[in-house]
């Protein structure tokens, strides 16, 4: 087998136009097609393809008796061949706000206990200083979050790494960790109490996140280490403002994070109650693709997350 070559040669002599035939031979299986596709005769996509194999020093599709299927080589091919124009598109996006006189576009998700909190003053803070800055915000549990980024849905999570991401293609900036309590409304008899027990909450109705959520995984692992079973009576939800109203409404009792007791304007309709809860939240930060470049607009979003979180301690 062919040695694989220096990054330098594939830099200089690996095309994009071989790449986009990659890219449609995966999509339709078929070297004419692709080739159709393409907009090149099936003769120059058949020498293309084997020029960038011998290039590459690997044989990148098995040619099947009906049509052509891509080898791990390949996959690997067209993973970053994917990711290759992904960039290429982001930069266009940027390119055409720049010459509109914006800062540009900036996809963010956020994990319910942080996009009422720090996300929200981010944002109030970086549109004051980029008024014509562009943003969409989707908040999720981390676990989706992460997927989404990993697809390039997202630019930036704002969140933990959760159990099974995969790792090695994320960068992640840590922020800082959160205490976890647990809350009921302030009108509840439980909010009275000065001492309660995992086994006295037992039979309540809890209003908790979803599975398989960092947080609701920490919180079976307590009743666990309680030796109670886990509640059956469960509202489960990923909306903080659905939790928050349903204790203040109802005798039913939730688990956030103390910054989220401490950020809600209604602080006062909610109790947190006497129970030790010594599980912590894995770290939360900004996390993004390890091979991504940054954009001018991730860069200022990024920033201006770092500053307001220095401000809040």
């Amino acid at each position: 087998m062919t040695r694989i070559p220096d990054a330098n040669v594939i830099h200089s002599r690996l095309r994009l136009r071989q790449l986009r035939l990659m890219l449609a031979l995966q999509e339709f299986g078929s070297l004419r097609r692709a080739a159709d596709h393409i907009g090149m005769t099936q003769p120059a996509a058949t020498k293309m393809l084997h020029e960038a194999e011998d290039l590459l020093g690997v044989e990148l599709f098995e040619r099947l008796p009906r049509g052509m299927r891509s080898t791990p080589f390949g996959e690997t091919v067209i993973y970053y061949a994917r990711m290759v124009f992904a960039e290429l598109s982001g930069m266009r996006e940027e390119l055409v706000a720049l010459q509109s006189g914006n800062l540009g576009r900036v996809a963010v998700g956020a994990i319910p206990a942080l996009a009422s909190g720090l996300l929200t003053r981010t944002i109030a803070t970086l549109k004051q200083s980029h008024p014509r800055l562009s943003m969409s915000i989707q908040v999720d549990t981390s676990d989706v979050l992460v997927q989404a980024l990993l697809q390039d849905q997202l630019d930036i999570v704002l969140g933990r790494i959760p159990a099974g991401a995969r790792a090695e293609e994320l960068l992640f900036d840590s922020l800082g960790e959160e205490a976890l309590c647990v809350i009921s409304g302030a009108h509840n008899p439980l909010a009275k109490a000065t001492q309660l027990s995992w086994a006295e909450l037992q039979n309540m109705t809890w209003v908790l996140q979803q599975q398989p959520s960092p947080m609701r995984a920490i919180i079976n692992q307590v009743f666990h280490n309680a030796r109670v079973d886990i509640p059956s009576s469960i509202v489960e939800t990923t909306s903080i403002m659905t939790l928050l109203s349903l204790i203040q409404q109802t005798d039913m009792l939730g688990v956030t994070p103390v910054s989220v007791v401490e950020d809600y304007p209604g602080r006062d309709l909610l109790a947190v109650l006497p129970i030790k809860f010594e599980a912590r939240l894995p770290p939360y930060g900004l996390i993004t693709r390890r091979h991504r470049i940054q954009s001018s607009a991730m860069q200022a979003f990024m920033n201006s997350v770092r500053a307001e979180h220095a401000l809040s301690k």
